[in-house]
């Protein structure tokens, strides 16, 4: 955290674990991590975004994140398979191109695609427009994951103007309740049942809350109309629909059941300046301490492994240092 800046930097001033894929494995190990899913951050945006606002040409825009996704593939994830799960970028310009995309790019083995939190935010058309049916429809049928990171609107929750900068810091988490709420009642997950949506680097401390008031709001449904016609509640389907993932949410973990402890994952954020990396072991032996080895092993491995239909060897399940 102390070499932390804005300053310009040179890859060789970098962990080199931060763009080599051979020292992120190496870092992963020290970490006692066996798979990760990489997000892209500062340099395309966190769902590509970048990529493809820089010009007026939509097929050059395309030509971008075919490029990435191919390096991605055929560079990155394919250092090792067994322990890179591949994440595409989308096509943000038209939706039934990233539809086309989605599903040429799960035939080529992405488990998951990076999505915008508030694509409103973006310029592009909100979450409520039924203009992202297409692209949803793909992901449902091909099982890709839709992964939501904190960030990717290109804003982040603030409070007064001239509040310290330790204020974003703090709320930083606040955006992934307020996409959970967008996600919600934009009714794309009723229409869309079987698709999963992950919302990462939010951490899991607001979601029993959150749970508490979608109930709570329930009661006036007659009065705003929205879910009238659902059969299940907002809350049942945030549990149906919706993973959560625990970065440093000590107290949360007391509200598992509450969450729904098939909807927990834990990550380490690494490598931002807020990551549990290289501690991340001893941090969730301490959050976890008490909790039934059954219920561990979900929230810190099998939930992942099954969401992103990416198996753990039986070896290394019996000895997790042997890695």
């Amino acid at each position: 955290m102390d070499e932390y800046s804005f300053d310009p930097t040179r890859f060789d001033q970098m962990r080199q674990g931060a763009w080599d894929i051979s020292a992120r494995l190496a870092d992963m190990s020290l970490d006692g991590v066996y798979a990760s899913l990489c997000f892209p951050s500062f340099l395309p945006g966190f769902c590509g975004h970048r990529l493809q606002q820089i010009t007026d040409d939509a097929e050059f825009a395309l030509a971008l994140v075919r490029a990435w996704n191919d390096w991605h593939m055929e560079e990155w994830a394919a250092a090792d398979p067994n322990r890179i799960i591949p994440m595409q970028l989308p096509y943000l310009l038209n939706p039934e191109v990233a539809a086309q995309e989605i599903r040429h790019n799960a035939e080529q083995g992405f488990k998951a695609v990076t999505f915008s939190e508030a694509p409103h935010m973006l310029g592009l058309p909100s979450l409520h427009t039924g203009y992202w049916d297409p692209f949803m429809a793909a992901c449902e049928e091909t099982e890709t994951v839709i992964c939501v990171h904190i960030g990717s609107s290109g804003t982040s929750p603030s409070t007064a103007p001239d509040a310290p900068a330790d204020t974003v810091g703090v709320l930083f988490f606040g955006y992934a309740m307020f996409a959970a709420c967008d996600w919600l009642y934009s009714k794309i997950p009723v229409r869309f049942p079987n698709l999963k949506i992950c919302l990462s680097e939010g951490g899991i401390g607001w979601v029993a809350g959150l749970l508490d008031r979608l109930e709570h709001v329930r009661r006036y449904d007659s009065m705003y109309g929205t879910w009238n016609d659902v059969d299940i509640s907002p809350a049942e389907t945030f549990r149906r629909n919706f993973w959560v993932c625990a970065i440093d949410d000590p107290s949360a973990f007391a509200q598992r059941h509450v969450i729904g402890v098939e909807n927990i994952l834990v990550e380490s954020d690494y490598p931002h300046a807020d990551s549990t990396w290289p501690n991340t072991q001893e941090m969730l032996h301490t959050q976890l301490a008490g909790i039934p080895q059954d219920e561990v092993a979900d929230m810190c491995w099998r939930n992942a492994s099954k969401l992103f239909r990416h198996p753990v060897p039986e070896s290394v399940i019996a000895n997790p240092e042997s890695f």
